[in-house]
């Protein structure tokens, strides 16, 4: 590797350590600590006091107000009060106030998608590789080129964020969304209901892989009628290439050749799509699981497994909280790997048609570096939404009102930890994001412009049978043929000969 690639472990060392002296990282999923407020330290103090440089005052900048746009589980009732409450900081702090507009994951893209293509005027937007994609956004000139406006406005969060993090989200060398820091790893895996294990005797220490799931899907299904084993949502279930030796862009572990595999063509995907029917057909995926786009409160606690993508210390806590309060055994299949898609998992972008880009970027930097406005997003108020335990640790009443994904907002390292948590979680954290395996194509982005008609064909042939496949719901003897049929008369081919282009050229420049 170049030195930039033979460093990555040295750097990101070194960055998480300065980021744990401002009390930053996280996955998916749940806070860190802090006093009274939450996570107070000086990078937090120093990053508040650039942001509300623009306070009321003499010279003070004319009162804006900003639109955020971003993804909930479910819309809280009490978002009103939440939203109060949070103007009532930044207006202090910014002299801004902000319309919160939260959306449900399940029809967050379809919904953004449509907001944006008619130039609807709005300011901050969350954007991910998983839903309202990124790359895209970026490609259709949805969101505002950053670089500017973070050195000026952001300086605290783009210097609490490695900087191959930030090299993750460029397109063309420009940055064009903020990443919510957390954890920058995946790893893949299961979670199961711990009193469900515990009733049938059954050992999680015998699953290893996927497979070895089977038998306690059976006890479920045998011993548990009113429960679903295995739940498994439609665009949420994926083939994921790492868990059977192969990168994000198709390379088999080790191959120093570089070849781009055609996944759906590989033995793996083939075994993977049959024994997931084989599983639909003896009942242990839900029905539904093809349409269902996000496992909300319906679901709570009836189910007994799921399978998971980002197994970050701590995240079993987390898990409890969204399936009925039950306790979870979290069961890897793979190590911790850290890739670009990792890395841009979950951010905050400035659309395009905003306003006052400016004032956008200060309310992104406040967020991330304020404690106080932070816990308040991700957890609402004390004593109605949730309760503290300690100074770094609260409990969420699941009732109360208000419900969202810290992991949403910014840096959830400055936030609290969720009851359940170690209070070791970040500092675990941190080691999971040194140790973590780093992919060998890691800073490679396909870029589809000159395959960009063929590219769209083969993403709505994907969104047309992966659900079905990847659920069970349907026959492979039957389907996998004809979707293969499908992808290469959508140009597939043709798209993998150019990014097997595209890689060389990065392989010629990056690997030694």
């Amino acid at each position: 590797m170049k030195k930039w690639r033979a460093m990555l472990p040295m750097v990101l060392g070194a960055t998480l350590v300065l980021s744990a002296c401002s009390g930053n990282g996280g996955n998916g999923g749940v806070n860190g600590g802090g006093n009274d407020g939450g996570a107070g330290n000086g990078a937090a103090s120093s990053g508040s006091e650039t942001a509300g440089a623009g306070n009321n005052g003499e010279g003070a900048p004319p009162e804006v107000e900003l639109i955020w746009y971003y993804g909930v589980s479910q819309v809280s009732p009490d978002q009103d009060q939440i939203e109060e409450a949070v103007n009532e900081l930044v207006k202090a702090k910014l002299n801004a106030t902000v319309e919160l507009r939260p959306i449900d994951f399940g029809s967050y893209t379809t919904k953004l998608n449509t907001a944006s293509a008619a130039g609807e005027k709005f300011d901050l937007v969350w954007t991910a590789n998983w839903a309202f994609n990124y790359d895209e956004n970026v490609k259709k000139g949805a969101f505002l080129p950053l670089d500017e406006l973070l050195a000026e406005y952001a300086p605290s969060t783009q210097e609490a964020i490695p900087s191959f993090t930030w090299d993750a989200t460029r397109y063309k060398g420009e940055i064009y969304a903020v990443p919510n820091y957390q954890t920058v790893t995946s790893r893949y895996g299961a979670s199961i209901r711990k009193d469900l294990a515990d009733k049938y005797g059954f050992d999680a220490g015998t699953v290893e892989k996927i497979e070895d799931l089977e038998p306690f899907l059976k006890l479920v299904k045998d011993n548990d009628p009113d429960l679903t084993p295995l739940m498994l949502t439609g665009p949420g279930t994926k083939f994921e290439p790492f868990m059977y030796g192969y990168d994000d862009s198709g390379v088999k572990i080790g191959d120093t050749s570089f070849k781009v595999n055609f996944m759906e063509e590989t033995p793996e995907y083939e075994r993977f799509v049959y024994m997931m029917h084989d599983w639909f057909e003896k009942g242990y995926i839900n029905d539904d699981a093809s349409t269902v786009k996000q496992i909300d409160s319906m679901y709570n606690g009836k189910y007994a497994a799921g399978l998971e993508s980002a197994m970050k210390p701590g995240y079993e806590a987390e898990k409890k909280t969204s399936n009925g309060g039950y306790d979870v055994i979290g069961i890897p299949f793979t190590e911790a790997t850290t890739r670009r898609t990792s890395n841009i998992t979950t951010m905050t972008a400035i659309s395009r048609t905003s306003a006052n880009p400016e004032r956008a970027m200060q309310l992104i930097e406040l967020v991330n570096t304020d404690p106080e406005l932070f816990n308040l997003l991700s957890f609402g108020i004390e004593g109605e939404h949730y309760e503290k335990i300690d100074d770094n640790t609260v409990r969420i009443d699941t009732g109360g009102g208000y419900t969202a994904q810290n992991w949403v907002f910014g840096n959830v390292f400055n936030g609290y930890l969720v009851e359940g948590q170690a209070p070791d979680t970040w500092e675990k954290t941190r080691e999971l994001n040194e140790s973590a395996y780093v992919q060998p194509t890691f800073g490679f982005s396909f870029d589809d412009s000159n395959v960009k008609a063929e590219a769209a064909n083969v993403a709505a042939v994907k969104a047309e049978y992966e659900p079905l496949l990847m659920t069970g719901t349907v026959d492979p003897e039957e389907y996998l043929p004809e979707y293969l049929e499908k992808l290469r008369g959508a140009g597939a081919e043709k798209v993998l000969a150019e990014q097997q282009k595209q890689l060389d050229a990065w392989v010629a420049e990056n690997v030694e």
